[in-house]
C-alpha cells in the first residue's frame, strides 16, 4: 500500500474556496470483477463481467454525466464504470448518483464499478494547471489501459467519450485500447440497436438547442445554497416538498412543512404558492425553499369546481387566507420519467432544418409543458412519448427535455396502461433467469415435497388442527389460513392464524429478495396484476391451497372459553395441510344455515359428509364468536368503522359482466379481518419487545382537525353533531349520525371521515418515540403487517424479525434501525404508487364501460346521485349505483346556470346567477330559483370526456332536481337485450381485436414495451375477481377501509 496526498478544492458554508489536503492510499490489488481475470490475488466476488464478450467498454466522465440513459440498455454488456466517472456524476446530484448505484446493483445489467483512484497503476494525480475535464479523461484512459494489461490482452477495451481531443490524443497510444465517440461506438458495434441511436440523438439535440436565443429573464434566479441554508436556520425561509394541486395546477401549489406546524400555527396547513412566477421553475415533487410573502398578500384556496374535482381532502373554510409564499431555491430536484403527448402541428412550433422544437403536453396536469427537440415531430403527433427534463433556465418559460421512447398512440388500451405505470414510477419487468434459478422446482416430472429435516424443525399441525382458508372466489395466492379448536375439555379455545412461510424460500439478500424489495408490493390493475414474487411461490408453493402440505408461520392463542381472555400465545414455524378452501359467499352461506355445496365433501358418503360439515360449521361459528369479541374490544378502544368506495362486477351464468355495482360486505369479511388484525397486533408486540430499536411497525397518525371541517359542516347541516377530538368520540358520533329515511347519509359521512384520515405508514421503532406507535384507525398501541408476505415486502421483513426473536441465540445479523427506516420509507412510497395505480386503472376501465354508450338514450347512463359537498359554482355528488364521485356544474363558462323547469324537476341551462349558503346552493334565472341542498338526491347523466393529451374522464351532468325513479326496469331491459358480454368487456375485446388487425400495418411492440405486461392473460372472471381480491385484502387488514389502508 502506498500513501499519497489528494488535494481537493472545496467551498465552505459561507461560499469561500477552501484547499483541503487528504491522505490517499493506493493498493496494488483492486478487484477487476471480470471472469477473464487470472490473477489469484484479485478478490472478485459479487457480480462479474462475462468472459464471452468481444470487448469491454469504459465510458469517460462526460459520457456518464450526459448519456447514462444510453448505457442503461441491457444490450450494452461489459460496461466498466470508473470511480472517476462516478464521482463526477455524484457532483451532478444525488438523484443521478443513486440511479447509477441502482444500475450497478441490478443483476440484469452486465456492468461493474472499478475503483481506479485506489489502484496503484491506474491512479493519475491531477497536474498543476490541468483542467478538470482533461484530468478525468486521462484517468479513465489510464483505467482502460490497466484493464487491458491486467487481463493479459485477452479482450479489447473501448473507451467512449464525447471529447474529440481525447480521441485524437489517446486512440493510437496502445493497441487493444480504442478511444472513440459514443456515436461511432453505437454505429460500429450496435447498428441494429435503433432505440439507443434515437435516444442518443434526442439527448444530443437537447444539448445543442438549449434555450439561449432569448436572454430575457422569465424567472428569478435561485439563491445560492449557503444563503438558503442560513435562511432556513434563521427561520426566514421554509423548507418542504412542493405539491401541485391536480385540480388547479396552473395556479395552486402547496409546500408541506413537516415539523413546523407545532412551532408555527400559521404553517399547519402548509404554504400556498400561487401562480407560475412564484413557483419559480419548481416542479411537482421538488424539495424547495420558500420565502413567506407579507400577510397582506396571503390568499385562500380556490373554492370553485374545476375539471376532475371530487376526490381531494377538503378543509372547512377554504376561502380563509393561508400562509402564502414564493420559491427562492430548490434543494433537490425530483424529476422522473414523464409521459407526454405531441400535439398536432399548428404552425406555432419553432423549426430548424434538422429538427422541430415541440411543446409537449404532459399526461399529468401538474407538470408544465416540456420543450422537446426532435426530428420525428410529424410522426409522433397524437402519440404518448416518455421524456425526461434536462434543464430549466431562468430565461425559459418551459423546461427543456429529450424524448426517451414512444409508448404508442394515445387512447389505445395498452398505451394507457403503460402510461399509468410510468407515471407512478413502476417498473416490473419479467423475473430474470438468475432470479428464477433461485426458486424451487415443482413440476409433474419433479414434484416438490416437504423436506424431512425441515419437518423435524417445525410443529406439525397436519393431524391435530382443522385448518381452512376463506378468500375471494378463485383466489390463487392464499397466504392466510385459520384454525379453531377446544382444549382442556372445553375450558379453553385455541385460535390459530397460519401465514405462508415465504422467507423459507426467499433468502435475505438473494436476487429474488432484492427484486421483491424493489417492488415492495404486488401491483393490482383492473385487467392484470404484477406479482412481487415469481408465480412458483405466489400461486403455488407459498399459496396455502387445500389438501397439500405447506410451510407456515403460525400464531396460536389459548383463550378462556367463557371470557375469551388470552392465557398464552405461541409463535413459530409450522407444517399445515388446509382441509377446506372456502370462498366468502360459501362461508357466509354455511354460517347462515343455508344449503351449500362444499367441494371437499362432494365425494364422501352421506354420514361422513354430514359429520364433517357439522364440524366445519361449528368451527366457523366459533370463529365468528371470537371475532365479534375482538371487534367489540377494539370498538370500546375507539376503532373507526369508515367507508370506502368499492365496486364489484355483477356476473351472469356465463361469468360475463352485466353491470358495475357497489359491493356489499358480509360478516365473514369482518371475521377474517379481525383474526388478521389480532395476529398483526400480537406479532408487533413480540418483535417490538425483542428489538426495541429496529422493529418494523405500522402507525396511523391522528388526522389534522382542520381536515374534518367538511365532515362537521355537512353533519351539522343534517342536524348531527360530530365530535372529532379523539378516535373514540369520532366513532361514537358516526354511530349516532343515522338518518332512518336515508341510510346513504351515514355512509357519506363515513366516507368524508375516511377522506380526512392521514396515511398509515411503516416505520422503524428506533426512529419514532413510543407515543407515536399508536394506530388511530384500529385503536391499537402497536401494529404491523405479518399476514400477507406473498404480496407485501413489509410482511417478509416482519417474518424475519419474528424468526430472529424466536431464535435468541442466533448469530444472524439483523438490519440496523437506520436500514429498517430506509426500507420502511421505500415501502411507503411504493404503496402510495400502488394505490394511485389501482385508482387510475379503475377509472380507466370505468370510462371504457361508459365510452361506447349513448348518454342521451342508454338508461344505464342515467343514475341517482346524492349531494355531499357544495362549491361556488356547483356541487360534488356520489353515485351509489356505480360508486362514483364527481363534480356537477351549476354554472358553466358562458355564465349560464342550471335551473329546474317543469313539474318533474327537469333541468335546463339559462342565463342567471349562483349563490352559495352553508347547507344549500341556489341558482336564479328568468325561470325562477332552484335550490340544491346537502344530502338531497338528484338525477345525473354520465358521459365520457375525451382529451388527446390526458386520460379520459367521466362527466356528470344534472338531469333533474329530483331522485332518479325509472332506473330498474329500463336497466333490466337493456341488460337483457345486450349480447353475452358486458359493454366494458366489449370495449376491451374490441380494442384488442383492432390492435391485432392493425399489427400488420404498424410495428410490433418492442421487447421493452411487452415486458410491461407480466402476468398471464387472465380470463374475464379471474381478472375481475383479482380486482375484488385487492379490496378484500384491504378489508382483511382493516375492515374499516380508511383513506390510508391499515
Amino acid at each position: 500500500m502506498i500513501k499519497t496526498e489528494k488535494i481537493l478544492h472545496l467551498r465552505s458554508s459561507r461560499g469561500h474556496k477552501v484547499r483541503v489536503v487528504r491522505e490517499h492510499y493506493l493498493r496494488e490489488r483492486v478487484p477487476c470483477y471480470s471472469r477473464l481475470c487470472q490473477d489469484e490475488g484479485c478478490d472478485n466476488d459479487g457480480k462479474l463481467l462475462p468472459a464471452d464478450l468481444t470487448h469491454y467498454v469504459v465510458p469517460d466522465a462526460g459520457v456518464v454525466l450526459d448519456f447514462l440513459e444510453v448505457l442503461e440498455f441491457r444490450e450494452l454488456q461489459g460496461v466498466v464504470f470508473t470511480q472517476t466517472a462516478c464521482q463526477a456524476l455524484q457532483s451532478k446530484g444525488r438523484r443521478y448518483y443513486n440511479r447509477l448505484r441502482t444500475l450497478l446493483k441490478d443483476p440484469r445489467h452486465d456492468c461493474v464499478l472499478f475503483a481506479n483512484d485506489f489502484q496503484e497503476y491506474s491512479y493519475c494525480p491531477r497536474e498543476k494547471g490541468e483542467s478538470l475535464e482533461r484530468w478525468q479523461a486521462r484517468s479513465v484512459y489510464s483505467a482502460a489501459v490497466w484493464y487491458y494489461n491486467h487481463l493479459a490482452g485477452m479482450i479489447s477495451v473501448v473507451m467512449i467519450t464525447e471529447d474529440e481531443d481525447a480521441v485524437t490524443r489517446y486512440n493510437s497510444l496502445n493497441s487493444g485500447v480504442f478511444v472513440i465517440t459514443v456515436q461511432d461506438y453505437l454505429q460500429n458495434f450496435w447498428p441494429q440497436l435503433q432505440a439507443a441511436h434515437e435516444l442518443y440523438a434526442s439527448i444530443r439535440q437537447a444539448q445543442q438547442e438549449k434555450e439561449g436565443e432569448d436572454s430575457q429573464r422569465e424567472y428569478s434566479e435561485h439563491l445560492p445554497a449557503e444563503l438558503l441554508e442560513a435562511g432556513i436556520k434563521s427561520g426566514r425561509y421554509v423548507q418542504g416538498s412542493l405539491n401541485v394541486s391536480k385540480h388547479r395546477a396552473q395556479n395552486e401549489a402547496f409546500v408541506q412543512t413537516d415539523g413546523l406546524s407545532e412551532e408555527k400555527a400559521d404553517l399547519s396547513a402548509g404554504v400556498l404558492v400561487f401562480g407560475w412566477k412564484h413557483r419559480n421553475r419548481a416542479v411537482h415533487g421538488d424539495v424547495v425553499v420558500v420565502e413567506l410573502l407579507p400577510r397582506s398578500e396571503w390568499r385562500g384556496r380556490g373554492t370553485a369546481l374545476t375539471e376532475g374535482h371530487g376526490d381531494e381532502k377538503m378543509e372547512g373554510d377554504q376561502s380563509k387566507p393561508m400562509a402564502t409564499g414564493r420559491v427562492v431555491g430548490i434543494l433537490q430536484r425530483n424529476w422522473r420519467d414523464y409521459v407526454v403527448t405531441f400535439p398536432s402541428r399548428d404552425g406555432t412550433q419553432s423549426q430548424t432544418r434538422n429538427s422541430q422544437r415541440i411543446l409537449a403536453i404532459p399526461w399529468d396536469r401538474r407538470i408544465p409543458k416540456i420543450r422537446i427537440s426532435t426530428q420525428q415531430a410529424d410522426a409522433l403527433q397524437e402519440h404518448r412519448v416518455v421524456v425526461r427534463i434536462d434543464s430549466w433556465e431562468s430565461n425559459s418559460l418551459y423546461p427543456n427535455g429529450h424524448s426517451v421512447r414512444v409508448l404508442g398512440r394515445a387512447g389505445e388500451l395498452e398505451t394507457e396502461i403503460q402510461t399509468i405505470l410510468i407515471e407512478n414510477c413502476i417498473h416490473v419487468p419479467p423475473f430474470s433467469d438468475a432470479q428464477l434459478r433461485e426458486m424451487p422446482v415443482n413440476s409433474p416430472e419433479k414434484p416438490w415435497r416437504v423436506d424431512p429435516a425441515e419437518v423435524a424443525r417445525r410443529r406439525d399441525l397436519r393431524q391435530t388442527h382443522l385448518v381452512f382458508s376463506i378468500d375471494p372466489r378463485g383466489c390463487e395466492d392464499v397466504d392466510d389460513t385459520l384454525s379453531v379448536r377446544r382444549l382442556a375439555r372445553g375450558k379453553l379455545l385455541e385460535l390459530g392464524v397460519h401465514i405462508a412461510d415465504v422467507t423459507h424460500f426467499v433468502a435475505e439478500g438473494s436476487l429474488t429478495d432484492l427484486e421483491a424489495r424493489a417492488r415492495a408490493t404486488t401491483y393490482y390493475l383492473a385487467d392484470r396484476r404484477y406479482d412481487m414474487l415469481p408465480s412458483v411461490l405466489s400461486s403455488d408453493l407459498c399459496s396455502l391451497l387445500g389438501g397439500v402440505d405447506r410451510y407456515a408461520m403460525s400464531v396460536l392463542w389459548e383463550l378462556d372459553a367463557e371470557s375469551l381472555a388470552v392465557s398464552s400465545v405461541w409463535y413459530g414455524r409450522t407444517l399445515i395441510r388446509s382441509s377446506y378452501q372456502l370462498h366468502y359467499e360459501l362461508a357466509q352461506a354455511l354460517l347462515d344455515g343455508e344449503t351449500a355445496d362444499v367441494p371437499e365433501l362432494a365425494d364422501l358418503d352421506a354420514a361422513e359428509r354430514d359429520a364433517r360439515l357439522a364440524e366445519l360449521i361449528k368451527a366457523l361459528e366459533t370463529l365468528t364468536h371470537v371475532a365479534r369479541h375482538l371487534k367489540a374490544l377494539r370498538d370500546r378502544g375507539g376503532a373507526l368503522e369508515l367507508e370506502g368506495v368499492e365496486v364489484r362486477a355483477q356476473l351472469d351464468e356465463q361469468k360475463n359482466i352485466t353491470a358495475l355495482v357497489p359491493r356489499q360486505p358480509l360478516e365473514v369479511h369482518e371475521t377474517v379481518a379481525e383474526c388478521m388484525i389480532y395476529a398483526n397486533h400480537w406479532v408487533a408486540r413480540k418483535i417490538q419487545e425483542s428489538f426495541p430499536a429496529r422493529a418494523l411497525l405500522r402507525r396511523h397518525p391522528p388526522p389534522r382537525h382542520e381536515l374534518f371541517g367538511q365532515l362537521v359542516e355537512s353533519a351539522t347541516a343534517r342536524g348531527f353533531s360530530v365530535d372529532t377530538r379523539s378516535n373514540k368520540s369520532l366513532a361514537d358520533s358516526l354511530d349516532r349520525a343515522l338518518d332512518p329515511q336515508d341510510p346513504l347519509v351515514n355512509r357519506l359521512l363515513r366516507m368524508m371521515a375516511t377522506q380526512a384520515m392521514s396515511q398509515a405508514l411503516y416505520f422503524s421503532t428506533g426512529a419514532q418515540p413510543e407515543d407515536q406507535f399508536y394506530h388511530y384507525g384500529l385503536a391499537l398501541d402497536r401494529y404491523t403487517h405479518f399476514t400477507s408476505p406473498i404480496r407485501r415486502y413489509a410482511d417478509m421483513v416482519v417474518h424475519r424479525l419474528l424468526v430472529a426473536a424466536l431464535q435468541a441465540d442466533s448469530e444472524k445479523k439483523l438490519l440496523s434501525s437506520r436500514e429498517v427506516e430506509e426500507t420502511a420509507q421505500h415501502i411507503n412510497n411504493r404503496n402510495k404508487a400502488a394505490q394511485r395505480t389501482q385508482s387510475l386503472s379503475t377509472a380507466l376501465f370505468q370510462c371504457l364501460y361508459f365510452k361506447d354508450k349513448d348518454p342521451q338514450t342508454d338508461p344505464r347512463c342515467v343514475a341517482d346521485a346524492i349531494i355531499y359537498a357544495l362549491r361556488d359554482n356547483g356541487v360534488l355528488v356520489f353515485v351509489p349505483e356505480y360508486a362514483l364521485k364527481g363534480a356537477v356544474y351549476l354554472r358553466n363558462k358562458d355564465g349560464q346556470v342550471v335551473t329546474a323547469v317543469g313539474s318533474d324537476g327537469g333541468c335546463d341551462w339559462q342565463t342567471g346567477s349562483v349563490r352559495r349558503f352553508p347547507d344549500y346552493i341556489t341558482t336564479t334565472s328568468g325561470a325562477g330559483t332552484s335550490t340544491f341542498r346537502l344530502f338531497e338526491h338528484v338525477t345525473v347523466r354520465i358521459s365520457v370526456r375525451s382529451t388527446a393529451s390526458h386520460g379520459d374522464t367521466l362527466n356528470l351532468e344534472l338531469v333533474r332536481n329530483e331522485p332518479h325513479r325509472g332506473g330498474a326496469e329500463p336497466r333490466a331491459a337493456a341488460a337483457a337485450a345486450a349480447p353475452g358480454r358486458s359493454q366494458l368487456v366489449q370495449e376491451v375485446v374490441r380494442l384488442a381485436e383492432e390492435a391485432q388487425e392493425k399489427a400488420a400495418q404498424r410495428p410490433r411492440l418492442s421487447k421493452e414495451e411487452r415486458e410491461f405486461r407480466q402476468s398471464r392473460t387472465p380470463n374475464l372472471y379471474s381478472l375481475l375477481e383479482e380486482v375484488r381480491e385487492l379490496a378484500l385484502r384491504e378489508l382483511q387488514e382493516n375492515p374499516q377501509t380508511a383513506a390510508g389502508s391499515a
